[in-house]
C-alpha cells in the first residue's frame, strides 16, 4: 500500500485554516499518512517555472560606505560612497547621491552624482546635468549635459580594423615578381 505523509503547520478552527506561530515553535505536529487506493500510482506534478522578475541593478545604497575593489557582472547603481577601484561588466551609474573616489572601468557609465578617479568605458560616459567628474576618460563615446561638471582629459578610443588572414592581391604580385 502507497502512502503520502505530509506535516499540518496548520490550526483547525471550525472551517478555517489559521497558522499558530507559537504552536509551530513549542512543538512539530505529528506526521499523517494519507492512504491511495489499491492499485493506483501516486501522480507526480512538476513544479510550473517561475517567470524570471525584471533585472534590477545591484545597488550601493546611501547609507552605504564602501572602500576596496568592487566587480559587478550585471548592471550596478551607486548611491553611496565607495572608495577604492570599480569594474564592471555591464552599465555603472553613479545616483544623484553616490560619491566614487576610485578609478572606474565598465561597458557604459551614467554619472549624475560625483566621480574623482579616471575612468576607462568601452562603449560610452554620459556625465548628466549635476554629475561632475574630475579625472580622465578613455571611451569610445562621451555625452555632457548642460550643468554637469569635467575636469581633466579625454581619450577617445577607436574599435580596432579587423585583421584578414589572405594577402592583398598587390602584395602577393609584389612576392612573386620578387621571388
Amino acid at each position: 500500500m502507497l502512502g503520502v505523509a505530509f506535516r499540518s503547520d496548520l490550526e483547525h478552527k471550525g472551517d478555517t485554516h489559521l497558522w499558530n506561530k507559537q504552536t509551530q515553535q513549542r512543538e512539530e505536529p505529528p506526521m499523517r499518512v494519507l492512504a491511495e487506493p489499491a492499485g493506483t500510482a501516486p501522480s507526480y506534478t512538476p513544479p510550473t517555472p517561475r517567470p524570471e522578475p525584471a533585472s534590477q541593478p545591484a545597488a550601493i545604497g546611501q547609507a552605504m560606505n564602501i572602500k576596496g575593489q568592487i566587480y559587478a557582472r550585471e548592471h550596478l547603481m551607486v548611491d553611496g560612497e565607495v572608495e577604492g577601484s570599480v569594474q564592471s561588466e555591464s552599465q555603472l551609474t553613479v545616483g544623484p547621491n553616490g560619491k566614487v573616489r576610485a578609478n572606474i572601468k565598465a561597458r557604459e557609465v551614467i554619472i549624475f552624482g560625483s566621480v574623482r578617479g579616471n575612468v576607462e568605458v568601452i562603449e560610452k560616459i554620459a556625465i548628466r546635468e549635476q554629475g561632475s567628474l574630475v579625472g580622465d576618460i578613455k571611451a569610445a563615446g562621451i555625452s555632457i549635459d548642460d550643468g554637469a561638471y569635467f575636469k581633466g582629459s579625454i581619450d577617445i578610443m577607436r574599435p580596432e580594423p579587423k585583421v584578414t588572414s589572405r594577402p592583398v592581391k598587390n602584395e602577393a604580385k609584389v612576392q612573386a615578381a620578387a621571388g
